[in-house]
């Protein structure tokens, strides 16, 4: 016989997920705040050194009074890695993620805002259903990431099918094309998310992956990490600043994930997210 494979109660995922909902919402995680503390010595320009003076006090009243960082509490998205030796038990696994969710949203007095048809746009009332994204891994643990993502930064994002001829240079320029018409509307300063390969969807699922890397590490592959920092100083370039109202610090971070693709393709995703980059993550 072999060993007695882990059980996980669909109540405790349900537990998980609503508290970190509201953790999400309230406090940033610790790459993110650093960020934003570290920015106004490196900001030229006095308004957007206020800016980010306002964004740190923003976040220190957030944290201290228990009160969303943001009004838009965003569409919580839900990164579920489930080890393949773990049995769940209880409801449906969707079910329970989503109830989580809802009691996230209805007990910390979180903005709701989602709407049950995208043409009809009837509101559902508790923020559900969330977006997951499933991956089967090896081992006997949960891990989850829930990511609430507002959408003055989604609607900034964008997706371009390349050819294989643009190469590196055609990323950096799609990149930048999308960070320029973003300008003020996705709140910078902006944290910048990159998906290199795959396919249509699977580019975009990598940028939005990307959002949720810790801002102080950087890719492992050389050519990646080059990408990323050469990125994120042209960006700060252009003069859009804090607030869009012009100074050095328009990006606190561009992360950058690539997977294999096919030979007659590059596609590539940028999903934009504004300073309020949330995500919270525990292991079961």
């Amino acid at each position: 016989m072999g060993k007695k494979m882990r059980v996980i109660h669909t109540d405790t995922i349900i537990s998980n997920i609503k508290e970190m909902c509201i953790e999400a919402n309230y406090n940033l995680s610790k790459d993110m705040e650093n960020a934003i503390v570290n920015a106004p010595e490196k900001e030229k320009s006095p308004i957007g050194k206020q800016i980010l003076e306002q964004l740190q006090a923003n976040i220190n009243i957030a944290r201290d009074e228990l009160i969303p960082i943001c009004q838009d509490t965003g569409m919580a998205i839900v990164f579920m890695k489930i080890g393949q030796d773990v049995h769940i038990e209880g409801m449906n696994l969707e079910d329970a993620i989503n109830e989580g969710i809802r009691q996230g949203y209805e007990e910390g007095y979180l903005r709701k805002s989602v709407v049950k048809d995208p043409i009809i746009r009837e509101n559902t009332k508790d923020n559900t259903p969330g977006i997951i994204h499933y991956e089967i891994v090896s081992g006997e643990n949960i891990e989850i990431t829930v990511a609430p993502k507002g959408f003055g930064s989604e609607n900034m994002s964008r997706v371009y099918m390349l050819k294989p001829a643009d190469g590196i240079e055609g990323v950096k320029a799609a990149v930048l094309e999308t960070v320029k018409l973003a300008g003020p509307n996705a709140c910078p300063p902006m944290v910048v998310g990159v998906g290199i390969g795959g396919s249509f969807e699977k580019c975009t699922l990598l940028a939005k992956k990307a959002l949720t890397r810790n801002l102080q590490q950087r890719s492992s592959i050389p050519y990646v990490k080059e990408l990323e920092e050469e990125l994120l100083e042209t960006i700060n370039k252009l003069g859009i600043g804090p607030a869009g109202l012009g100074g050095r610090i328009t990006a606190l971070g561009v992360n950058v994930e690539t997977y294999p693709t096919h030979i007659a393709g590059l596609p590539v995703a940028i999903n934009i997210c504004c300073h309020v980059n949330r995500h919270s993550h525990c292991i079961l």
